[in-house]
């Protein structure tokens, strides 16, 4: 007996063709929404453990800097801080966001400045804070007698922990984790210090070795 096959009807194949496109799109809508998500988790699961003022993106304005010297202090240092700054100073960015580096008027060895007005950075010639006893950890969190209380205000960015303390012109932020101490100073007109200090710690990482005691969060 001949077998039979039937034939599908004129219109089935057409009808077919625009259920499975309709079909893809769909498809292709909600995966584009869930692989957003998927990325945005894998970006924030791997994203370094620091805190919410890490440093953002460079501002595209243009400041107008001078190209002068700035005068700064240059200690006597003894020789080993003198080697480690030497590494230091080498090894700083040409530019920091958006400011440039400048001459300095004295100890280009451990002396840095950039933009106008000018950000310095010092190394060495810089008492280490070091941390309090036990007793003064818990009377305050500012510096006592040129120790830090361990529970004292610090805050890692890129590696390294700064003690920041504000001043009437500025800020200040110096480390508490170093061999020898870096001090970096910002006039009032650079707002939220910690975010200009990155790339600063960047080199101060791979130049500065670590000190052998540090505030309790810094390991944080």
């Amino acid at each position: 007996m001949d077998e039979i096959t039937s034939s599908p009807a004129p219109d089935e194949t057409p009808r077919r063709d625009r259920s499975t496109r309709s079909a893809a799109l769909w498809a292709t809508l909600v995966a584009v929404p869930v692989t957003a998500a998927v990325a945005g988790f894998t970006f924030a699961k791997f994203s370094p453990d620091e805190p919410a003022a890490t440093p953002s993106a460079s501002p595209t304005a243009v400041r107008p800097q001078s190209t002068a010297p700035v005068e700064m202090p240059a200690p006597a240092l003894a020789e080993r801080p003198a080697t480690v700054c030497r590494a230091l100073m080498s090894q700083l960015p040409a530019s920091v966001r958006d400011l440039n580096q400048r001459p300095v008027t004295a100890g280009a060895e451990q002396n840095a400045a950039y933009g106008d007005p000018a950000l310095t950075v010092a190394c060495g010639g810089i008492p280490p804070l070091k941390v309090c006893p036990a007793p003064a950890a818990t009377s305050t969190d500012q510096p006592t007698d040129g120790c830090l209380p361990a529970t004292g205000d610090v805050w890692r960015v890129n590696g390294v922990c700064w003690h920041p303390v504000e001043e009437a012109d500025g800020a200040v932020l110096t480390t508490v984790d170093r061999e020898v101490p870096v001090r970096v100073r910002l006039p009032k007109a650079y707002e939220q210090p910690l975010q200009w200090v990155a790339p600063i710690s960047d080199t101060i990482v791979a130049t500065v070795p670590s000190a052998k005691t540090a505030p309790s969060g810094c390991s944080s």
